[in-house]
Parts: C-alpha cells; sequence; structure tokens
C-alpha cells in the first residue's frame, strides 16, 4: 500500500495543471508582441531585395531554432529559402514567411515624406511585417500544440522574392508543399479581410537587344541602335493591346538605354510583365510579345534575346476557408492605436488626398466578398498545391496604396506591429481549428480536389529554368 501511495504522489507531482495562458491562443500571440516588432523592424532596417535576403532569413531561422523548431535551408536551390518544422503526427500546417524589399523606394518612418540618404530599397509592401507576423504566429501555434498534446505539425515556409522573383513557385515545383495539409497565407494591408480573392497570372521576361555602336552624328550609317529595337517591339506590344481581352495587363520598364545620346547603344534590354486571369491566356499571349521582339530586331537590323525571369498561377481561393477565417478575424478584438499612433495615422492619411477613407476603417472587417485582384502573387503557386486560406489586416492607414512611401513608413512603425499582431492571431486561430475540427478539413479537402478538377497537373509558368539568383542585382 505504501509503495502505491509513492507512486500517486509522485504522478500528482508530474502532472502539473495546464495554464490558461498556455492553452489560449490569443494570449500565446499576446506573448510574442516584442518579438513582432523587434524582428519587423530588423528586416525593415535590413530593405534586402530578392533572394539577397541573407540576413533577414538568417534572423528568423536563429528565432526559429531557439524555439526548438528543425530547420531546412537552401531548399529549391535558393539560399535564402527555408522550411522550419516542429511537432508530430498530423495534420501538417504551414505558414508562409515573406522578407524581401522593393528596390527604388524607401522612406523613414515618419509621416511625412523622408526619403533615407543612401538606401536603395524599402519594404513598401509590408514583407518584414509578412516574416515577423507569421514568424510569431508559428511559435504561438508550437506552444498551444506542445501544452495542449494535440497531435500535429507546425512548418514555416521562408519564402524569399515574391516580387518579381516567384520563390514560391520554385518551391512549389520542388514538392515543398506536396506533403502539407493545409497552408495559412496573410498579407500587410490598408484593412482587415478575409475575402475570397483570385489573383492574375504573370509571366515576365528582360528583352534584351545587340545592336552595332557608332558615332550618332558623325557616322550615324555605321550604327544599329539596339534602343531602336526596345522601342520598336513596345510599339508593337502597345497595338497589340487593342486586341486582347479585357482581364489582359501588360507593362514594362526600359532597364537599360544606352548611356550617352551621341553614343548609337549596342545594347538595350526592357523588362515585360504580361497578366491574366486565366494562366492559358498568359501562355497564348507570351508568344505573340516574342514574335514583336523578333519583328523589332529584323526592322532595326538588331539581335534580340530573352530570358523568362517569373511566373505566377492565379491563387486558387476556398470558400470553406476563406468563411472560416472570416469569422476568426470578426472574432477578435478591434486594434488599439494609442493617441500618439493615431496622431501620426493623421498625418500620413492629409498625404493620401481628400476623399481617404476614415482611420477608424483600420478597426472594421471588411464585408465577405468573392473578388478578383489586377496583382499577382507566388502564393497562386503555393494554393494550387495544397488547400490555401489567406487574411489581411490593417497593417498602413486606410488607403494607402502598395508599394508606396506611406507603406514603406507605416511597416517601420508600430502603427504596422499592431495590425501585424492582428493578423497572427487570426492566423493562430484558424490553426487551432484546422487542427481541432477534422469535419472542415474534410470539407476544404473536397471543395479543393473540385475546384483543381479530376485531371489537374500542376505546371509552372516558369518552365525548367533554375532560380533567377541575379536579378536584383
Amino acid at each position: 500500500m505504501k509503495f502505491f501511495a509513492i507512486l500517486a504522489v509522485g504522478a500528482a507531482a508530474i502532472a502539473t495543471p495546464v495554464r490558461a495562458q498556455d492553452v489560449d491562443p490569443i494570449l500565446q500571440v499576446e506573448a510574442q508582441q516584442e518579438r513582432t516588432e523587434r524582428v519587423a523592424q530588423r528586416i525593415w532596417e535590413f530593405a534586402e531585395l530578392g533572394y539577397l535576403e541573407t540576413r533577414s532569413s538568417g534572423l528568423l531561422v536563429d528565432e526559429l531554432q531557439r524555439e526548438g523548431f528543425s530547420i531546412r535551408q537552401g531548399v529549391a536551390e535558393i539560399p535564402t529559402a527555408f522550411v522550419a518544422e516542429w511537432g508530430e503526427g498530423g495534420p501538417v500546417i504551414g505558414l508562409l514567411a515573406e522578407f524581401d524589399a522593393l528596390p527604388g523606394i524607401n522612406q523613414s518612418s515618419a509621416p511625412t515624406r523622408d526619403p533615407v540618404a543612401g538606401k536603395h530599397a524599402g519594404h513598401a509592401c509590408g514583407h518584414n511585417l509578412f516574416g515577423a507576423g507569421s514568424l510569431s504566429a508559428a511559435i504561438a501555434i508550437r506552444n498551444w500544440l506542445e501544452a495542449t498534446g494535440t497531435p500535429g505539425r507546425v512548418r514555416l515556409y521562408g519564402t524569399p522574392a515574391e516580387e518579381g522573383g516567384s520563390g514560391k513557385v520554385y518551391m512549389a515545383r520542388a514538392g515543398l508543399f506536396d506533403d502539407a495539409d493545409f497552408v495559412i497565407d496573410w498579407h500587410p494591408a490598408d484593412r482587415n479581410s478575409a475575402a475570397s480573392r483570385k489573383s492574375l497570372a504573370n509571366r515576365s521576361g528582360k528583352f534584351r537587344f545587340r545592336g552595332v555602336s557608332a558615332h550618332a552624328a558623325g557616322a550615324p550609317e555605321r550604327g544599329r541602335s539596339a534602343l531602336d529595337g526596345v522601342e520598336a517591339m513596345n510599339m508593337m506590344v502597345n497595338m497589340m493591346r487593342e486586341h486582347t481581352s479585357m482581364d489582359t495587363r501588360i507593362h514594362y520598364v526600359i532597364t537599360d538605354g544606352g548611356k550617352a545620346p551621341n553614343v548609337v547603344p549596342d545594347f538595350a534590354e526592357v523588362f515585360y510583365y504580361v497578366r491574366h486571369s486565366d494562366a492559358d491566356e498568359v501562355r497564348a499571349l507570351w508568344p505573340r510579345i516574342e514574335a514583336a521582339a523578333k519583328g523589332a530586331a529584323m526592322g532595326t537590323g538588331t539581335e534580340v534575346d530573352w530570358e523568362i525571369i517569373h511566373g505566377n498561377n492565379p491563387t486558387l481561393p476556398l470558400q470553406s476557408l476563406q468563411l472560416m477565417m472570416d469569422g476568426k478575424l470578426r472574432s477578435l478584438e478591434p486594434i488599439e492605436h494609442t493617441v500618439d499612433e493615431l496622431e501620426w495615422a493623421a498625418t500620413i492619411r492629409e498625404s493620401l488626398g481628400e476623399d481617404a477613407p476614415e482611420l477608424a476603417q483600420a478597426q472594421q472587417v471588411e464585408d465577405y466578398a468573392v473578388l478578383t485582384g489586377y496583382g499577382s502573387t507566388d502564393v497562386g503557386d503555393v494554393s494550387r498545391a495544397v488547400p490555401t486560406v489567406s487574411v489581411r489586416t490593417a497593417t498602413w492607414v486606410p488607403g494607402t496604396a502598395a508599394h508606396s512611401w506611406q507603406a514603406v513608413a507605416a511597416s517601420g512603425h508600430s502603427y504596422g506591429a499592431k495590425g501585424t499582431q492582428h493578423a497572427a492571431k487570426a492566423m493562430v486561430l484558424a490553426a487551432v481549428e484546422l487542427y481541432t475540427n477534422p469535419q472542415l478539413r474534410e470539407t476544404a479537402k473536397a471543395e479543393f480536389a473540385e475546384a483543381r478538377g479530376a485531371d489537374y497537373v500542376y505546371e509552372s509558368l516558369l518552365g525548367d529554368r533554375k532560380p533567377p539568383l541575379d536579378y536584383r542585382k
């Protein structure tokens, strides 16, 4: 009897009661607030371009290793890509974490235009917040799984070069999402929304013309201008726009047009994007762009070659998952800003014009809707590999456009960090629902199978090219 009594006492000592803060997923996210702010600020300061995000990726990996995640780095032949995982069994739920900045724009966190001298990039799409928020959510999920003993694995996918580099496409092509059950995605925005949002398919390419240099005044007959080739191509593509469907978007920038007016340029380059809601339409449009390049070269006596840089499939939203996320977003307490943050936001709002939305919109949740956006994202390829659910939260002042100096400022301010925490809470609540609701999992997977179709075979818009690790150099 004495022996059994000792065993009972020992068991009682081991079975320490689980504390409420260990189980409550919202409290788990709130416990990560300092980490969210610190990591977001550091990545904002780094402002590293696509495939060059060595410090940003390394910071996230260091934080995850300290929390016991196993890490695979350099996946899909991308040095800054990684997959971090914690847990055992299933379901396997992944979170996406972006961290690349945009070239050609920068700003301090001041609420008026204030470029930072010598800085040539900025987080105008808030990917510093994206990476930090997903990191905090992944750690909060890990803590909840451990505290509750729930079977399952949480993954954080470190996904570089979303801005024109299609990092996730190479990761999807390498099969890194094939054994995941679900993926949760979010993005900084000027509003809170869990709408079913379909993006456009996109393919880009750099067209490089080569001619013959000569003195533009002294011997013009001996020159063949590569810039003429670029301009002729652009003229033909602009005429082509009249004969494309309504959803088509074509845009370009001349990345090299010569160096001096009195030298016939022997090299010129133009960078094209082609977008459409249907990936097959992008595939059909692309040969017409190539034909324009060939014709331009023939007509100007130059030569041309081209390189596909990136390509994204449209996103595949699932209503069952988006409605679930909409409910989680609405269950959260509204974002609360301090007086100083509201004064800062009011100054930003003045720069957005007289019709800018009221600041109170940041506390509201947009009505659920099924939408087609006109941007593109490599999340599209992820969503075609695994059922994916997305959310947007108000990290920027209402009315702020992505890729603007106002977005850079908010992404480096406490205003943006609070919206990031809001996203982390929604993601964690969605993950808990997926871990604990087998009926939802079954419904979402059935919807996913139907949306892709019985004969679906994944095909990237990149072909078999390797990641363009130098496309931002």
